[in-house]
């Protein structure tokens, strides 16, 4: 079986045709737009993080209040920048929201991408060490909350208090979690870190090189580097992986007004320049239903995932991505053999 989880990037903003005017628009339609989901069968509800812009800036209170709604999809991002994270007060949120869920958090983390503010991360209080790039803080942050998210003792107990003078770890501890932390991979090389690492791999519609093959032939390549990393490393459990793929089934006249005709100009994929050196953007995917089933069926880095996480128009309201997720999950996805 292949999950599908839908990817919202969380957007709101006063401009004509957006049917989230406001941040609390924003997460009370994200809320309901991932009950609505869970309904029509779809499988996850992740949302991006980012700050200093109008669009999803803390996910723990937006996935504890759709996992209180709900009992069977799961409930992650994509992806945490992990520039700005207290690595203990982020165990400590991470373990309750995955408490509530029962165990649905799949938490997406990175070392962020391009944003609207300059070292916004310096803001929050963080700084990268000397001689530490602020990818390495990101890697740094990462590896402290996955040790505090294990039950590793990180503050000395006070004896008069505990009567002992060991190491005590945060709580709320939830013991599977360890095993449901994502690393956003840009490239091959990260892809292959996150596998050593024993982190799954959660890949987007954007990687940050081009050797001139199509995106999904090279994401393929990025997700097989990741397992023999993963293989070579010998970690106990089973790895998962995801990609994310902009999929707009035309399936009444309100879908093809708003993407009729991007369907053409979008079909390929994008090169161009992204911090500095070339980086390749996967193509969309817009049409017939029955057109999209074949087109699916040949992309090689769905082939090699076992989750998919279709991008949303949030903006539009939850009517109509409801509708959206319903015809991929329950026509397209039985077509593509993902059921």
């Amino acid at each position: 079986m292949k999950r599908i989880g839908f990817l919202s990037f969380g957007h709101w903003g006063d401009v004509p045709g957006s049917r989230l005017r406001s941040a609390r628009d924003a997460l009370l339609q994200a809320i309901e737009l991932a009950v609505a989901a869970e309904e029509v069968g779809v499988d996850g509800a992740f949302f991006r993080v980012h700050h200093f812009a109008l669009q999803q800036a803390s996910p723990f209170p937006l996935l504890a209040a759709i996992a209180a709604r709900t009992s069977r999809i799961e409930v992650g991002t994509g992806v945490i920048d992990m520039r700005y994270e207290n690595p203990l007060y982020m165990a400590e949120e991470a373990g309750a929201v995955d408490l509530i869920s029962g165990g649905r958090l799949q938490l997406g983390v990175s070392r962020g991408s391009p944003e609207t503010v300059l070292a916004g991360y310096e803001a929050f209080g963080h700084l990268p060490a000397e001689g530490e790039s602020d990818a390495d803080m990101a890697r740094r942050h990462t590896e402290r909350f996955r040790a505090a998210i294990a039950g590793l003792g990180v503050a000395r107990a006070n004896p008069q208090l505990s009567g002992h003078s060991g190491l005590v770890p945060v709580q709320p501890l939830s013991p599977t979690l360890p095993e449901r932390i994502w690393w956003g991979a840009g490239n091959r090389a990260s892809a292959r870190w996150a596998g050593q690492q024993g982190m799954n791999l959660m890949s987007s519609t954007l990687l940050t090189e081009d050797t001139g093959v199509p995106f999904d032939q090279l994401q393929a390549e990025q997700i097989a580097g990741f397992r023999e990393a993963w293989a070579t490393a010998g970690h106990a459990h089973t790895p998962r992986v995801s990609v994310s793929r902009s999929i707009i089934p035309l399936i009444d006249d309100e879908s093809r007004r708003y993407f009729g005709l991007r369907a053409q100009a979008d079909a390929r994929d994008q090169v161009g320049y992204l911090d500095g050196g070339l980086a390749r953007f996967g193509r969309s995917y817009i049409g017939e239903p029955d057109r999209l089933i074949d087109e699916l069926a040949r992309d090689a880095a769905v082939a090699a995932a076992d989750t998919v996480l279709v991008t949303v128009p949030n903006q539009l309201g939850v009517d109509f991505n409801v509708r959206l997720l319903e015809s991929i999950s329950r026509n397209l996805r039985p077509s593509l053999g993902w059921d």
